[in-house]
């Protein structure tokens, strides 16, 4: 199956069927970053509690549609309090057209310059709507953006949070190791690597451990965009690790298509669904050169 839908993902994930997904990875607008140009559009909330509220209902549907041992890998940026605030530089934002650069409200209790903690808020929401929170995942960005700051550090990561459906879950975590590239310890004289179990047996050399939670992926870009885009690095390792060949894989909030493209690479259908159409010629050119048909 290979279905993108256009429209409002809290309509439209209703529509489906229940539990006929594996998995969810996507990156919701950021809190106060974007102007799509449509009414009720989520990002433009006047308050965090206002966003967390449309993520809490976004991803209600989304675990309806899930099965049973589905994953669900959330990428969030977070933002500033403030005038001139914007949110998360260098992650998917772009700043090349008079719909960016939205700036954050003051609200409740945030005072000017408060680092609003949007990633954490919707993970911990999301926790009491009834998800597992499994893991924050940081996504660190070797290439940053700058930032006209003095009195804090540049941000150079924003989070991924896999949260599950179930307590036991599809999770393929040889499917995403690592290299074990451990330094040598001094036996007796001789170098040699430290010994590790983390496939289970004996005691013996492994060349591959389990995956570790920061991931260095530098922000993409697309050059048919005037904005940043989902790097495909980063979404590799969540639908290896969270799907199976032949399994679906959903996104809300499709976007340029990211997800659709590597999703197809690794031989796994897919359901997305984007709000604004004016993605459709960029969805063309990263899914349609695949064979798809539109």
């Amino acid at each position: 199956m290979v279905m993108i839908i256009y429209g409002d993902c809290r309509d439209k994930l209703k529509e489906l069927e229940a539990k006929s997904v594996q998995m969810c990875v996507t990156s919701p607008p950021y809190w106060g970053l974007r102007d799509y140009g449509h009414n009720d559009q989520i990002g433009l909330e006047k308050t965090p509690e206002e966003y967390t509220a449309n993520m809490v209902s976004v991803f209600r549907q989304v675990k309806r549609v899930m099965k049973d041992d589905g994953t669900l890998w959330l990428n969030l940026g977070d933002s500033y309090a403030g005038n001139n605030s914007r949110a998360s530089t260098g992650g998917r934002a772009g700043y090349g057209t008079k719909r960016e650069g939205v700036f954050n409200n003051l609200s409740g209790n945030l005072k000017q310059k408060d680092l609003v903690g949007i990633p954490w808020r919707v993970a911990f929401a999301l926790q009491a709507d009834g998800w597992y929170l499994r893991q924050d995942i940081i996504w660190h960005k070797p290439n940053p953006m700058p930032e006209s700051v003095t009195d804090r550090c540049t941000k150079s990561h924003e989070y991924i949070f896999l949260l599950t459906k179930s307590p036991k879950y599809y999770f393929d975590n040889h499917a995403i190791s690592e290299e074990a590239n451990y330094q040598g310890v001094m036996r007796g004289g001789s170098t040699s690597r430290y010994e590790q179990n983390n496939f289970g047996g004996d005691n013996k050399e492994y060349d591959r451990r389990n995956k570790r939670s920061v991931w260095s992926v530098k922000p993409a870009t697309f050059k048919e965009s005037h904005f940043a885009v989902f790097p495909q690095e980063l979404i590799e390792p969540c639908i290896q690790a969270g799907s199976k060949v032949g399994d679906i894989v959903i996104d809300p909030f499709f976007g340029s298509g990211t997800t659709g493209e590597v999703a197809q690479r690794f031989g796994r259908d897919y359901i997305g669904i984007e709000l604004n159409e004016d993605y459709k010629s960029l969805q063309q050119k990263r899914c349609g050169q695949m064979g798809l048909g539109f």
